[in-house]
């Protein structure tokens, strides 16, 4: 067991987190329009599920519509049913070549759930790095334990663990400050 290789394996790990946590908050409606809010629907058509980006263009032509253009027109109904399956709040619009959906204006009220929500998510994934954290820290210990490594390695290697936890910490605190500006904002 290295230093080398223990920072970069909880790195990873801790990076992982965090992607999967911006990946997570793309999802979350902020009143503005953004291919995050469906990119992850599947669509049933013809026996089979796929994504719905395999089967349309999705863009965003302005901050309050999304359009998704389909490669087959026959798909239309299918992907207009799987949206409304996947959030009753999108209403999507069929003109028979493509659909829009536009993205209403959030209330105050419905901003401040919204942030409760996003700040239960930012502390699982803080959560998450912690665990890592401590996970790691066993394996130290055990090493330690085990004559592996020596007492003044496994407190440099817990020091650096610790100093790479509060820094994934501290990123998904940003991260989350940043959406709620953008939740707030009208």
């Amino acid at each position: 067991m290295n230093e080398a290789e223990v920072v970069s394996e909880i790195r990873k790990k801790m990076s992982q987190a965090i992607s999967s946590y911006k990946s997570e908050l793309a999802r979350i409606r902020t009143g503005r329009a953004s291919t995050g809010l469906i990119d992850s629907i599947s669509v049933e058509y013809y026996g089979s599920v796929s994504p719905l980006v395999r089967l349309a263009s999705i863009s965003v032509p302005d901050s309050k519509i999304i359009m998704i253009n389909p490669w087959d027109i026959n798909s239309l109904s299918a992907i207009e049913k799987a949206i409304r399956k996947y959030d009753p709040s999108l209403n999507p619009s069929n003109d028979g070549k493509s659909i829009s959906i536009i993205i209403p204006q959030l209330t105050q009220e419905r901003r401040k759930e919204i942030i409760k929500q996003l700040n239960k998510l930012a502390e699982s994934i803080k959560q998450e790095i912690r665990n890592y954290r401590r996970a790691f820290n066993e394996k130290i210990k055990a090493s330690e334990k085990s004559k592996e490594i020596s007492e003044d390695t496994s407190a440099r290697f817990q020091k650096r663990v610790q100093e790479l936890t509060d820094n994934f910490i501290k990123e998904a605190d940003e991260i989350t400050k940043h959406k709620e500006k953008e939740i707030m904002l009208p």
